[in-house]
């Protein structure tokens, strides 16, 4: 019995006990709910509040804006002479080398002059003798000329002494060009600078054969003044119209990559020349080589000025280009006026401007609402916010 009693109050206890459990649980799980309520609200509470924007800003300056074609080109004497030979032989000395200066009508080296004198022995040896054919028979013409007027002999006979010394005249014009021809040909031993100058490039050494049968061949190349240079450039036919006569330019070499030369467009070329499709002109720039740092073969990085303006109102492209986030639209259309937003008391405020020239990294501002030391917006950062920054868009 004790037994049956034991059994049964356990069975109340347990029973008594498991409403409690219930209630628990619940508790529980309301205070889970609870919290997962009140994350929600929290989170949504910390999107719906905007954090503040970064910018980034350049400030309103005033310089110049140059708008500029770029071309590669090589630096050449203004008069590139060539001086070759017009006969064919073997170099017996030299008298000039590279480097050298040379004045017009010097010889530079001479070919042997034997087989040309040999030559010139043999015409006027042959010139002499009929110069004495044809003295002989002229007085044979004037002899039977006299004879015919007696009636001494035959009129024909007369007549054909003179057509022998026509021909005999003829004889002797033939070997007086040959003699000419020959001294000529003498003289051309004498390989003689043509202009004022330096050599810059000697093709020919001592005991070497050249032949001029077929081409002339090239013995020296001579520039004159090389105090005056020039650049021949390959401008593209995209920048070659807005390119003319007397407009200046800049230009470096890899020998002084720290000094800017200048110079002036001296001439814009007709002839195109075309690689792979490719279509470009040479524009012909004049540079003072005053102290011969420039030589001759040089490549030249060339900048030719198409349009300056000088102490000018200006901000970077960027700032034409950016747009708040948000608006989306807001750009600039063709033809009309330009807007850039300036940050004045923390604040964006758009401004409207009118542009003039734009030389790729800065424009002009002709007229509108900006000042000297604005700032101007060029990007933003909303990364707090899970965006980026405000990248610059293209000009429509």
């Amino acid at each position: 019995m004790d037994d049956r009693v034991k059994i049964t109050t356990d069975a109340v206890a347990s029973a008594s006990s498991a409403p409690r459990r219930r209630r628990r649980h619940s508790w529980l799980a309301g205070l889970a709910a609870a919290a997962v309520l009140v994350g929600a609200v929290a989170a949504w509470w910390r999107l719906s509040v905007p954090s503040p924007v970064r910018y980034t800003t350049v400030a309103v300056t005033r310089g110049a804006v140059t708008q500029t074609a770029t071309a590669t080109g090589t630096v050449n004497p203004v008069l590139t002479i060539i001086v070759g030979s017009y006969v064919s032989g073997v170099i017996q000395s030299l008298f000039c080398d590279y480097n050298s200066e040379v004045k017009s009508g010097q010889v530079c080296a001479k070919i042997d002059p034997r087989p040309f004198q040999a030559t010139l022995d043999q015409y006027s040896a042959q010139l002499l003798r009929d110069r004495a054919v044809l003295g002989a028979a002229r007085m044979d013409l004037a002899r039977y000329q006299g004879l015919a007027a007696q009636n001494a002999i035959a009129r024909q006979q007369a007549e054909d002494q003179a057509y022998a010394v026509q021909q005999d005249e003829a004889t002797v014009k033939l070997d007086e060009a040959l003699v000419e021809g020959a001294k000529l040909n003498l003289q051309y031993t004498d390989i003689i600078s043509p202009v004022d100058g330096t050599v810059i490039s000697r093709n020919v050494s001592q005991g070497q054969t050249v032949a001029s049968s077929l081409q002339t061949p090239t013995l020296f190349l001579i520039g004159t003044d090389l105090t005056k240079l020039e650049v021949d450039t390959n401008v593209s036919e995209s920048d070659v119209g807005g390119i003319k006569e007397g407009d200046p330019a800049t230009f470096t070499v890899d020998a002084y990559p720290n000094r800017v030369f200048h110079g002036t467009v001296a001439q814009v070329r007709l002839s195109p020349q075309t690689v792979q499709n490719v279509v470009t002109y040479d524009a012909v720039t004049n540079v003072d080589n005053g102290d011969l740092a420039l030589k001759p073969g040089m490549t030249a990085s060339m900048q030719i000025v198409l349009a300056q303006r000088n102490d000018v109102l200006r901000v970077p492209d960027q700032a034409l280009r950016y747009v708040p986030g948000g608006l989306a639209g807001a750009h600039p259309t063709e033809g009309g006026p330009s807007q850039v937003w300036v940050l004045r008391a923390g604040a964006s405020v758009a401004a409207t401007v009118t542009t003039g020239l734009d030389d790729g990294t800065f424009t002009e501002i002709v007229a509108g609402d900006l000042r000297i030391g604005d700032q101007i917006i060029i990007a933003e950062d909303r990364s707090s916010q899970g965006g980026g920054f405000g990248l610059p868009q293209p000009r429509l």
